[in-house]
């Protein structure tokens, strides 16, 4: 089984794009004696938060604070690279957010609805 979500990075030229990524889930004895399940390789996780956004909320270029996951629970957002490409994330999109450096992304909530994700702050 595989996990697909969407990787924003900076280059070495500080340029920001996004990249797809496939995860391979394994099966594994998770929570026994319920049957396996499956699972990608463990992240080291620092934080967990929830965030919330207004309908129409918007921020400008920025880099992102720390090496950030994302899952957006409800809402659409709209995040544009430095490079000029643009996607959407909707309900169940995942995002991981690494532009820690460089000329960052923008983005803005373009659900007529306010947005609520779950931050996951990675370890380095």
């Amino acid at each position: 089984m595989k996990a697909t979500y969407t990787r924003l990075y900076a280059d070495a030229d500080g340029e920001s794009h996004f990249e797809e990524i496939e995860a391979d889930l394994e099966p594994v004895d998770f929570a026994p004696p319920s049957q396996p399940m499956n699972i990608s390789s463990l992240i080291p996780a620092t934080h967990l938060a929830l965030l919330g956004a207004p309908a129409g909320g918007q921020s400008d270029w920025h880099v992102s604070a720390a090496r950030n996951m994302f899952v957006v629970i409800s809402g659409e957002w709209e995040i544009e690279t430095s490079d000029g490409s643009v996607q959407r994330f909707g309900p169940s999109s995942v995002i991981l957010v690494e532009d820690t450096t460089g000329k960052g992304h923008r983005s803005r909530v373009v659900s007529a609805t306010d947005s609520l994700m779950s931050v996951v702050q990675l370890a380095d």
